[in-house]
């Protein structure tokens, strides 16, 4: 499945901006200029739904693509695509790509929600990134450590930024959503992001396993 169609919402946003070429290294001289385009994946370049999955699949491809419709820390938002069982999606971006800065450089975001009790509802997935869609790089997600809040896993954090709040989707310190650095992953640039169900999560119904909401840039570089 391809496409090229983002959700309506564009977002001028200031990031960092380096030279990247393929096999060379990134300018030691790095500078913040204002980047063109929007924060958020442009594309779908694959998707494997898992048993369990059906929600949003009508909506495909703009219910991922563009901004986070979060709902908030009491609330699980429905504007995501459910991955179910092992799902696997892979989305691209095509004007602005993911760059290593500092501290967390890029975002995904779930319907991971607080429950009345207190405790939190989450729906973990296992993110890789790519600069090539070839070789990929993934992050360590600890999907059975309850006790950690699942360490390293995206579907964990609730989702504040959305069209209604206002709030930021690009800003870690606000937006909510789960964060990741490429140098954990000693990768230096991405254009693709890989999110798959961690097989840990329930898958009754359609709307089984890890809910994809939106992936943004928050370190990022222009592409030619």
């Amino acid at each position: 499945m391809k496409t090229l169609l983002p959700k309506s919402f564009a977002l001028g946003f200031t990031a960092l901006l380096a030279v990247a070429c393929g096999g060379e290294d990134m300018q030691d001289s790095l500078q913040t200029q204002p980047l063109v385009g929007d924060a958020f994946a442009d594309r779908i370049e694959s998707f494997s739904p898992g048993t369990g999955a059906g929600f949003g699949q009508s909506q495909l491809p703009g219910i991922v693509l563009g901004a986070p419709q979060g709902a908030g820390a009491g609330s699980g938002s429905l504007d995501v695509v459910s991955l179910g069982f092992n799902g696997v999606i892979v989305l691209e971006f095509t004007d602005i790509a993911v760059t290593d800065g500092p501290g967390v450089d890029l975002l995904v975001f779930e319907n991971a929600f607080i429950k009345p009790s207190g405790k939190p509802f989450a729906e973990t997935g296992v993110v890789a990134v790519s600069d090539d869609g070839v070789t990929w790089h993934e992050f360590p997600c600890a999907s059975s450590d309850v006790t950690n809040n699942f360490p390293g896993c995206a579907g964990v954090t609730p989702v504040y930024s959305s069209s209604a709040s206002g709030i930021s989707p690009t800003d870690p310190a606000v937006a909510g959503g789960d964060g990741f650095d490429l140098a954990d992953v000693g990768l230096t640039r991405a254009r693709f992001v890989r999110i798959r169900d961690s097989g840990a999560n329930g898958y009754a119904g359609t709307s089984g396993g890890f809910d994809l909401d939106a992936v943004a840039v928050v370190n990022g570089v222009q592409l030619p």
